[in-house]
């Protein structure tokens, strides 16, 4: 089996149809289904179940994807550095919205001011999304606050943050320091969409205690979330980190959920499988550093 047997079997994995597969790597279709079945044949196993014209991972086909998508991009890493391009390296670097609103920037000037040399390409989604990419080896690494739920991926803890209740000026809770969970329950909240981390550690909470959610807003955006929620439209749960300076401004209102405590952590995560390179190292050992100084 070689690099290109795997490069086409991922393209497989990828578009789902050998045809498809083999316009996007110019090639014969034949000759994709022939690289295939060479790799079935060498260690006797089936990759693909075919069910009315569809193309389904057998469990063998789900472990060999697990290494592929690994094993050809440190293959193609060491193409670059032989070539002499290991000068113009580019990591690319996942983020959660709070993380990218709120710290990747600083975070990244000062890297890149040590570490000249290496570009980044930077994807600000929400965890869940960053969880698949990283597992289809579309990024490097990430920064995320939401939780993770693939065991492929490795977890490292890197600086503590805190969701907090805040409502306009102009809200029945704006005269009020702490309120009960039970007072939550016919409100309108404005929430971060699903596959966010903030939704889903609130959403999580209200749940263990049988309260249900009005959601009245669905935004991916904390900028929007936060001038509906100064607008009047409803309360939001959000990172401290993100209203700092509105709450300081007294344009939001801060409350305590009596018995409840929002903490959780941003985490730097990636790949068990990752080829960890010397610029991977490098950008891995700086954000604890800079968080830690933060």
């Amino acid at each position: 089996m070689t690099i290109r047997h795997l490069e086409v079997f991922i393209a497989v994995c990828d578009y789902g149809k050998m045809s498809t597969a083999a316009e996007k790597l110019f090639m014969a279709q034949p000759s994709v289904s022939q690289a295939i079945a060479e790799i079935e044949k060498q260690y006797g196993v089936r990759l693909f179940e075919r069910l009315s014209r569809k193309l389904y991972l057998t469990e063998a086909g789900e472990n060999l994807l697990k290494y592929a998508r690994h094993i050809v991009d440190s293959f193609n890493e060491m193409e670059e550095q032989l070539m002499d391009k290991g000068k113009n390296v580019t990591l690319k670097i996942g983020a959660t919205i709070t993380v990218g609103t709120c710290v990747l920037n600083e975070l990244l000037n000062k890297f890149q001011d040590r570490n000249p040399h290496i570009k980044t390409q930077i994807f600000v989604q929400n965890t869940g999304a960053i969880e698949d990419m990283l597992l289809k080896n579309s990024l490097d690494i990430g920064i995320v606050e939401g939780q993770i739920k693939n065991p492929d991926i490795v977890i490292t803890p890197i600086i503590p943050d805190e969701l907090v209740l805040v409502c306009s000026n102009s809200h029945d809770f704006s005269r009020l320091d702490a309120v009960d969970p039970k007072d939550l329950r016919h409100q309108d909240f404005i929430l971060r969409e699903e596959g966010s981390g903030t939704r889903e550690l609130f959403e999580n909470s209200m749940e263990d205690l049988g309260i249900p959610l009005k959601m009245k807003w669905i935004c991916n955006n904390s900028e929007a979330i936060k001038n509906a929620v100064m607008g009047g439209q409803g309360l939001t749960v959000i990172s401290r980190m993100l209203v700092e300076k509105e709450l300081a401004e007294k344009k939001l209102h801060a409350v305590k959920i009596n018995g409840m405590k929002f903490s959780r952590t941003f985490n730097l995560v990636y790949h068990k499988n990752k080829y960890l390179s010397d610029s991977l190292k490098n950008f891995m050992a700086a954000c604890p550093s800079f968080f830690s100084h933060g």
